[in-house]
């Protein structure tokens, strides 16, 4: 996944049919024009001194998407990407690579798992966080969102439906203990929410917690007031699984929800191997980011005043 120079011709992958449809009247993407909006894109990155950002196509397609087809606020968004990226340092850090042993064992306990969709359905993409299923003496939440962000950014770049449907998280809290809910950290679930709204290009449909234990419930509600105002009124508390099925119909679960696709353990060896192939990705990261320039520094105050 080499950066492409600024002159070098787009190679865009093609769209299923539903799916491109959808783009054109809810993204107003116009398909003979999107080479000539990614070449205008990646030439005004080349010629911004505070900023290194990453020029490939899908990627720069992916932002485009995003803030439907405006320059200016894809512009704005590349930019606070980057800007947020380096203001989370529990989650955006050197930890972030393939190889990391923490990352792979909690991708293997299944904690996080994205579910497998039909490449031509238009329902946003599914991920379902097993949020206590994880030993908190072993892991920090951080350790959990930091996987979860590796996967975020794989999927925005590799399955169209994340930046054209959007995307669901879904967080099962079977099994919640005290632990788990001391561990939650609002703070950081406000900055990240903060950088999935405000800086990922993908279109964030909502969160759904279900399995909430009845006597965990008004807490849980409660931590609507710790996300950003938009996202407010896309957070769901429930004490069963059942509406898992209006988002991810039973064919497309694995059978630990009630699905007939395969098993959990399908998911996650799937994921695994889909981690791999992004070793150069994430060992090439720290080369893209917010130059500490003191322009920037101030882009940065302004920014993350969100997160006060």
């Amino acid at each position: 996944m080499n950066p492409a120079t600024v002159d070098t011709p787009p190679v865009i992958r093609p769209l299923p049919a539903a799916l491109q449809e959808l783009a054109i009247c809810e993204l107003n993407e116009k398909p003979d024009q999107i080479v000539e909006y990614i070449l205008t894109l990646r030439k005004w990155i080349h010629n911004q001194r505070h900023l290194k950002a990453r020029t490939n196509d899908q990627f720069l397609l992916a932002f485009l998407r995003g803030s439907k087809y405006s320059l200016e606020r894809a512009k704005q968004k590349l930019d606070r990407y980057y800007t947020l990226k380096a203001a989370i340092p529990e989650v955006f850090n050197a930890e972030r690579i393939v190889d990391n042993p923490q990352v792979l064992e909690i991708i293997r306990e299944g904690i996080i798992l994205q579910i497998p969709l039909p490449e031509n359905d238009t329902r946003p993409c599914v991920t379902i966080i097993r949020a206590a299923s994880y030993d908190t003496n072993k892991y920090k939440f951080a350790d959990i969102i930091r996987v979860g962000s590796m996967f975020g950014e794989m999927m925005m770049i590799d399955d169209d439906r994340s930046t054209v449907s959007g995307f669901l998280e879904i967080m099962d809290m079977a099994g919640v203990t005290g632990s788990h809910l001391f561990q939650l950290q609002p703070d950081l679930l406000r900055k990240f929410s903060v950088f999935a709204d405000e800086a990922m290009p993908m279109r964030q449909k909502g969160t759904c917690f279900i399995n909430v234990p009845s006597p965990f419930e008004k807490g849980f509600n409660t931590l609507k007031g710790f996300f950003p105002e938009k996202m407010k009124s896309r957070i769901s508390v429930c004490s069963t699984h059942e509406i898992i099925y209006e988002h991810a119909p039973r064919e497309y679960l694995p059978v630990e929800y009630g699905g007939t696709n395969g098993t959990m353990r399908d998911i996650v060896d799937r994921m695994e191997a889909k981690l791999m192939k992004y070793r150069e990705y994430f060992e090439d990261e720290h080369n893209y980011a917010i130059r500490k320039k003191r322009s920037s520094w101030a882009r940065v105050s302004k920014i993350t005043d969100s997160f006060d």
